[in-house]
């Protein structure tokens, strides 16, 4: 008998995912966030429920791979770091609706699909962190970051990264295309230096007086303050402070990280319990304490720490919106020659 590549691929993740595991006592999940940020969690939950949690990790390709596995694929859950990839799941017919109250009363409808194919976890703001030392207004808009007083003094990560990419997506949905490549210009000849790095080594800049702002989500901060391991990095938290930009017509940019049923899922009823503890309460007090994030469920408070940065009034652009515009967004980068 003769298999394919993709058949005997898809065979051997399905082994090595059920070893030693009954097929209704088990949940595998390909997982684009860090195991370190999502552990906890299915801990919990196989405590609670028995249900033991698999997890296969990526920075990149499990998408492909679920696609490429096709029925043979052993994942139940994609968990996601972005919206454009739950979108991009969706688009490939790699998911499923899920119409559960338990899940639907859980999470704000701007915060998942509106055929219920993927659902937002956790949502993070993309901030200015501004230097202590060396800015002292207190409110910005995200329009004034192509402001020439800012000439030579801002920093961040590359412009085709997701996350600055949901923020130009954003941008596109409420300016339209050609006042955001206005203002992506505009941005791009205020930089201080190439963009580079990932959003803690911003931090670092600003402390370094490379530049006096940047551009960067909320929860690394969070993550440098509490850094035993590396104190360094408490030193570049202590030199900025987070300011929410917001505008008349736009609230500070959200992007989401998620979860979606796949198509295929071979214990999918165990998955459906999976998706309902982590949209649960428990679930999501526990996310926010762990990673600085602020809870899609709004009876969660976010965390004693996150608090004490200030009033975060989101934009009430429906996520789905940002992910529709990603491919515009990268478009843009490309067009001014963002990165070089």
């Amino acid at each position: 008998m003769k298999f394919s590549r993709r058949s005997l691929l898809a065979l051997a993740t399905l082994v090595a995912l059920q070893s030693h595991a009954e097929a209704n006592e088990t949940v595998n999940v390909y997982s684009y966030r860090q195991p370190a940020l999502v552990n906890p969690l299915f801990e919990q939950f196989t405590k609670d429920t028995g249900i033991k949690v698999r997890i296969v990790f990526a920075e990149n390709g499990l998408i492909e791979r679920l696609e490429q596995e096709g029925p043979l694929s052993p994942a139940d859950l994609l968990m996601t770091a972005d919206v454009g990839r739950l979108v991009d799941a969706t688009d490939r017919g790699l998911a499923q609706p899920v119409d559960l109250p338990s899940i639907l009363d859980k999470i704000p409808a701007s915060l998942r699909a509106t055929d219920n194919q993927w659902f937002g976890l956790t949502m993070r703001a993309r901030v200015v962190y501004a230097s202590k030392s060396r800015v002292s207004q207190n409110s910005f808009t995200y329009e004034e970051l192509a402001d020439p007083k800012w000439k030579g003094k801002i920093c961040l990560r590359p412009g085709n990264h997701p996350y600055n990419l949901g923020l130009i997506a954003a941008m596109i949905a409420h300016k339209g295309e050609a006042a955001t490549k206005e203002w992506l210009t505009g941005l791009k000849a205020n930089l201080a230096i190439k963009p580079s790095g990932n959003d803690v080594s911003q931090a670092k800049s600003v402390l370094a007086g490379e530049c006096d702002i940047a551009i960067a989500n909320t929860y690394y901060m969070g993550k440098m303050m509490t850094n035993d391991a590396e104190p360094e990095q408490k030193e570049w938290a202590n030199s900025a402070r987070i300011i929410f930009p917001s505008s008349a017509d736009m609230g500070t940019h959200v992007n989401i990280s998620g979860m979606l049923l796949t198509r295929n899922a071979p214990h999918k009823n165990s998955a459906l319990k999976l998706m309902e503890f982590l949209a649960s309460d428990e679930a999501q007090r526990l996310y926010a304490d762990g990673n600085f994030e602020y809870p899609v469920n709004p009876s969660v408070p976010a965390s004693k720490i996150v608090q004490d940065w200030g009033t975060l009034t989101p934009d009430t652009l429906n996520i789905a919106e940002i992910a529709r515009n990603q491919k515009t967004a990268t478009k843009l980068v490309d067009e001014v020659q963002f990165n070089d």
